[in-house]
């Protein structure tokens, strides 16, 4: 079933991608399979700066996205501004499709979707429809 609206919650491990319309949802899980591990500065800082996150996982993610014509992009993290870049550079042609961008702890996916259709509600009723 093809949707017109797609969030997805990202950070460096995983993404959680809903297509999704009033009656339907549809979710995907995309993990990366880098190793889980926190980097650390060696000049004494313990700020916890984290790995770049995958191209690969990445292009996972996108490919996940791609059913759907605007993208709404949540995260606790620094992964959905990479995720942002990432479509950016290697799939600039679906740049107009992120709507949105924002921060997000670690909601229910319940919480993602409901959040998601309010969203898309507001974000609908004020552009011009295509």
């Amino acid at each position: 079933m093809s949707h017109f609206h797609a969030v997805v919650w990202i950070d460096h491990r995983e993404a959680r991608v809903f297509h999704i319309s009033e009656a339907d949802v549809e979710k995907q899980v995309v993990r990366s399979h880098a190793p889980d591990r926190q980097l650390h500065h060696h000049h004494g800082s313990v700020s916890g700066k984290r790995a770049k996150v995958e191209d690969s996982f990445l292009h996972e993610v996108v490919e996940a996205l791609k059913g759907a014509k605007e993208w709404l992009i949540l995260g606790p993290g620094s992964a959905k501004l990479e995720l942002v870049k990432h479509i950016q550079r290697h799939d600039a042609k679906l740049a107009d499709r992120v709507v949105g961008v924002e921060s997000a702890d670690h909601p229910s996916d319940g919480q993602i979707t409901a959040h998601a259709r309010d969203y898309f509600a507001v974000y609908d009723r004020t552009i011009p429809q295509r």
